[in-house]
């Protein structure tokens, strides 16, 4: 194990947001995972597991502990069966398996992040999930000192949750994710954006050509990792799609048709609907490119939070924080409606 102090996080996260851990340590085996466990066990110390940095907004002071970056490598198929190790990225991930022909994940292209953090969010996209496809995690139980295998049923998966970011938030460390694809199964082109791309074309597109699909309108939207634009230093989206009875999307609608403004319902579990926070940060007065300082919105989707500066002089995690706060008033005051931040915050 790897052990440095006073490490910057900023670097390692795509806000470009973050103060210095305490002590931070490089995970490249199980082995590794168990020993900083053990380090800080005997200290006293709390610990933060950092994948991809993608969806954290780390605190200006930093994380007072140990932040173990996970960066387990090792990607291999067996039968229908992806073995992804935590630290590869998602991304890679999803090449492989549509370049293999194996369908159940390529509607999730182009998700910045490790392979790690898929069950903790139970990170889904254009009508796909994890929780669909995922056969078991591997996770290091910190309070057991022991590895141990969970089933879907044991990770508790539902809109964008799981035990690991709830009720059991901080108990285990993923090391390896075993997704059941579908060898040449049909690509899912359920969402109107996919179905839109591929609108005049004849013939069922590829796999291969489904996630590239995806990857094109997530660039377009600000939501593809590219150096070097500004849109791009983010977290993705900022807040959830809040799931709400059929009632009050009733309520909505009738706002939205009275003024002539469409309006896109989605389907979710339980009886309940999703409606479409981007849809309600605009009409609660926040246009694309609004800026509040350092902090704004990305000028290509109203759903991005971005740190407009850079690490020399962008926004910090207090300035994100109040633009934040500063959507979620104007929204609940409009709409009656909360919205939920999406990423983790860490070291507040």
């Amino acid at each position: 194990m790897q052990l440095t102090e006073n490490q910057q996080l900023a670097p390692y996260t795509t806000f470009g947001i973050g103060g210095p851990a305490w002590w931070f340590a490089h995970a490249r085996s199980e082995d590794d995972v168990a020993e900083a466990c053990e380090w800080a066990r005997a200290r006293s110390v709390p610990v933060f597991v950092l994948g991809g940095g993608s969806n954290v907004l780390i605190s200006d002071d930093g994380f007072p502990g140990l932040v173990l970056h996970v960066e387990l490598m090792g990607l291999a198929q067996e039968g229908d069966v992806l073995c992804a190790a935590a630290g590869e990225s998602w991304d890679d991930c999803v090449e492989l398996a549509t370049k293999a022909g194996w369908a159940g994940i390529e509607c999730l292209a182009g998700i910045p992040g490790t392979a790690g953090g898929t069950p903790v969010q139970n990170v889904g996209a254009y009508g796909q999930e994890v929780a669909s496809v995922i056969e078991r995690v591997r996770v290091y139980d910190i309070g057991a000192r022991k590895f141990t295998e969970l089933s879907p049923a044991d990770c508790g998966f539902s809109y964008r949750r799981s035990r690991f970011n709830s009720t059991d938030r901080g108990r285990f460390i993923v090391t390896r994710i075993d997704y059941r694809l579908r060898k040449n199964g049909p690509p899912h082109i359920v969402y109107p954006d996919l179905k839109k791309h591929f609108g005049n074309r004849t013939g069922t597109p590829s796999l291969p050509e489904v996630a590239d699909a995806v990857r094109a309108i997530r660039h377009g939207k600000g939501m593809l990792l590219v150096e070097g634009d500004p849109d791009c230093r983010s977290a993705g989206s900022f807040f959830k799609n809040p799931e709400v009875t059929q009632a009050v999307a009733d309520r909505i609608r009738q706002h939205a048709e009275e003024r002539w403004i469409p309006l896109r319902v989605y389907p979710s579990e339980n009886g309940f609907v999703k409606l479409p926070a981007a849809w309600l940060i605009e009409q609660a007065g926040f246009a694309k490119g609004y800026r509040l300082g350092p902090a704004g919105i990305s000028s290509k989707h109203t759903l991005a939070v971005v740190n407009v500066g850079d690490l020399r002089g962008g926004a910090t995690a207090a300035q994100i924080l109040t633009l934040a706060r500063e959507i979620r008033e104007a929204v609940e005051k409009k709409f009656r409606i909360s919205l939920e931040m999406e990423p983790e915050k860490v070291g507040f």
